[in-house]
């Protein structure tokens, strides 16, 4: 035993024998595999640690081809209501924001002066009417004699060109007439289109003038049916111009917010032209809105639907991640391990993503819990693991 550790001081340094050296090394040495074994039996158990993650399986579905775009409601007609006639309002029909029907009666103005007017120029017609009668029995009568020698052809002329000009003259009265009524008749404006009323610029009492472009009366914007505007990128052009060739498109409006099922309308206006400074091209879809779903200015997702895909692969979108090398899903094996696989993605909706390559109907991908994750890794299927992870 003393000599396996003897240690001895000899000018100020501590010796050790040659025994008690080779039993230090042979410590160490021991000391070092054990080490290197404990190492080895933690990555062997991190690597087959079951990770917990949610599964769904890939099925095969029809799923439309669709566009999503941003679009506006746009009143499908627009129209300024003003004055034809100089006036004074002498009565205001209708509330704003009211909606009214075509010929209903929105203002009144002061129809005396017109009035006047028009029995006028009536008094102007029968005075003239009496004259041309007068006028052409009297070329009547000469007509009989003129052959005679009774009447000159002069004076024969003259009662025929004093007929003819009386007979003009009961034309412009006529004329007269006819506008005067016209005028006395724009007098009761009455709403030209079914629409809503906007703001009404113009109370009982005003004096308004004639087409004056900067008073208008009020603005009706119809809205049965309604127009929404959007704009697709321009490389979708000759899919639109394609499916719209053979039938209507249909097109889909949800407003943010709304709980209700999406508004269904048509596809009506392609652009004639390339917005060359978005890209862009601008689409119109028609709707019914029987029941005022959308409104004018009001900004709505637009979903148009160009065709349906029969036999689409699709997975859950979360189920796709995107790496390095580009978008991958861990697909689980029969072992209860994963296998990394790449993907081709066509086309993501709905909380849905299309996959063009890398998977088949069946296989069970993982949808949570792959940021754990690697080739070959060990899981197990939990249920609820986001819910999991805010109560941890």
């Amino acid at each position: 035993m003393n000599n396996i550790y003897l240690l001895s001081k000899g000018k100020g340094q501590i010796t050790c024998s040659r025994t008690g050296w080779a039993m230090l090394a042979v410590f160490l040495v021991m000391t070092a595999g054990c080490s290197g074994n404990v190492s080895e039996k933690h990555a062997t158990d991190a690597k087959h640690q079951a990770m917990p993650v949610t599964v769904a399986e890939v099925i095969e579905m029809a799923v439309p081809i669709e566009l999503q775009a941003v679009g506006t409601a746009q009143a499908y007609a627009t129209v300024t209501v003003r004055a034809q006639v100089e006036g004074a309002v002498t009565a205001v029909h209708l509330q704003e924001g009211q909606c009214i029907k075509t010929g209903d009666l929105l203002f009144s103005i002061d129809p005396r002066p017109f009035q006047v007017r028009l029995k006028q120029v009536q008094a102007n017609l029968t005075r003239d009417n009496a004259q041309l009668e007068n006028a052409r029995a009297l070329l009547e009568r000469n007509a009989s004699v003129v052959a005679k020698g009774y009447v000159s052809q002069e004076q024969y002329d003259q009662a025929a060109a004093n007929a003819e000009a009386l007979a003009a003259t009961v034309r412009a009265d006529e004329a007269a007439v006819e506008d005067a009524q016209i005028q006395l008749a724009y007098c009761s404006i009455r709403a030209p289109i079914t629409g809503c009323a906007g703001e009404v610029y113009v109370d009982q009492g005003n004096v308004v003038k004639a087409n004056d472009p900067d008073h208008p009366l009020v603005v009706i914007k119809q809205i049965h049916p309604i127009f929404v505007g959007f704009s697709v990128p321009e490389r979708y052009l000759p899919e639109v111009r394609k499916y719209s060739s053979t039938r209507k498109l249909i097109v889909l409006a949800t407003t943010t917010g709304q709980d209700a099922s999406p508004v269904k309308g048509e596809l009506a206006f392609v652009d004639n032209s390339v917005n060359t400074a978005t890209g862009t091209i601008l689409l119109k879809a028609t709707f019914a809105n029987a029941d005022q779903a959308l409104w004018p200015g009001q900004f709505v997702n637009v979903t148009l639907q160009l065709a349906s895909q029969p036999h689409a692969v699709v997975v859950p979108s979360q189920a796709v991640q995107t790496g390095q090398q580009g978008q991958y899903v861990y697909v689980l094996k029969p072992d209860q391990t994963v296998d990394y696989r790449p993907v081709s993605v066509d086309r993501t909706m709905n909380g849905q993503t299309v996959i063009a390559q890398g998977l088949q109907p069946g296989d069970k991908v993982v949808t949570d819990g792959q940021l754990r994750l690697f080739q070959g890794a060990t899981v197990k299927i939990v249920a609820g693991l986001q819910d999991q992870k805010g109560d941890s």
